[in-house]
């Protein structure tokens, strides 16, 4: 369904939903209990063809692994109770006409979907203005490395990658823009007794094309999140945060946002967001993201992967 269409110049400035299965049943024994995840948004800036955000709905606000919980963010909300309400103050401008539309992919189900999306209307926008992108990722699992031979210390620190080669991308996009943060969710798939660290990766961001080393390179994922030594407390500030820290030995979900609000990465002809997954990439876990950016248009097109390669891992 087309949520909203317009026509001439303007800037979203807020959306707001709240949605439910037609059995308004969130457990695991629901009959599509990841239903945001087979919940699709597309979004269209003055015309284009191809799809300028492409994000199933849960992840586009905030949380992944089709879960809701309460957070506040400058750009992204779920609010009470247990996240039922879902707000964005992402600025969308456009100049001539934008369309948003939602997609089910439910086989089972109806949903109940109410919204507003809040704009405003110009004569014209400024000349220049990028236009708001987001796009959804998954490797499940990622490309890790057999722990044979080596003791835990050595799987979960051991070893170099000094070329970025088999990080997990968040972002890969060519043009010129302001890449301003993303959310990237965790499944644990590793099962063990010993400490078991999912977040050692150092993040890299790789500006212009440019070979390693990246201009950006950070210590750790959780480092790269604001936080540090391992957290897994829920917390929510303006521009980072984590609304699910996993369970026991940071096992199952885990969902993390971190926002470039105040400091955009700026590129001028192409830029390439990477995480690794466990130091030098030896883990193999289920990686989720959503990349926020601005860019001139046109942007490169980008799918999404099918529904059923999309379902959330229940929560183990």
């Amino acid at each position: 369904m087309t949520l909203a269409d317009m026509s001439g110049a303007g800037s979203i400035n807020h959306i707001w939903i709240t949605v439910a299965n037609e059995h308004m049943d969130r457990t695991p024994n629901a009959i599509e209990p990841d239903f945001l995840r087979r919940l699709l948004f597309r979004m269209y800036w003055d015309g284009e063809e191809e799809p300028s955000v492409l994000v199933p709905v849960g992840d586009f606000f905030g949380v992944g692994h089709a879960r809701t919980t309460n957070f506040v963010s400058a750009p992204l909300q779920m609010s009470p109770e247990n996240g039922k309400s879902f707000n964005c103050f992402f600025h969308m401008p456009f100049a001539e006409g934008a369309r948003i539309e939602i997609v089910s992919e439910l086989e089972h189900e109806n949903v109940l979907f109410y919204y507003y999306v809040d704009y405003e209307e110009f004569d014209t926008i400024e000349e220049g203005l990028g236009r708001f992108h987001a796009q959804w990722r998954r490797e499940n699992p990622t490309d890790g490395v057999g722990e044979e031979g080596q003791s835990n210390e050595e799987f979960l620190f051991g070893g170099e990658n000094v070329t970025g080669k088999g990080n997990y991308t968040i972002l890969e996009a060519e043009g010129h823009g302001h890449y301003v943060g993303c959310v990237l969710n965790v499944h644990n798939l590793r099962e063990s007794n010993l400490w078991n660290w999912y977040g050692e990766g150092d993040d890299m961001i790789f500006i212009d094309g440019e070979r390693w080393p990246p201009s950006l390179h950070g210590t750790g994922t959780e480092d790269y999140f604001n936080t540090a030594w391992c957290p897994q407390q829920q917390y929510s500030a303006p521009y980072h945060g984590i609304t699910l820290g996993g369970e026991d030995n940071w096992s199952g979900h885990v969902s993390l946002y971190r926002f470039h609000v105040e400091d955009p990465v700026t590129f001028e002809r192409s830029i390439r967001v990477t995480i690794e997954h466990g130091h030098a990439n030896k883990r193999s876990d289920d990686y989720s993201s959503v990349a926020y950016w601005y860019q001139a248009e046109p942007h490169c097109p980008f799918s999404i992967l099918p529904v059923e390669q999309r379902a959330a891992r229940a929560n183990t």
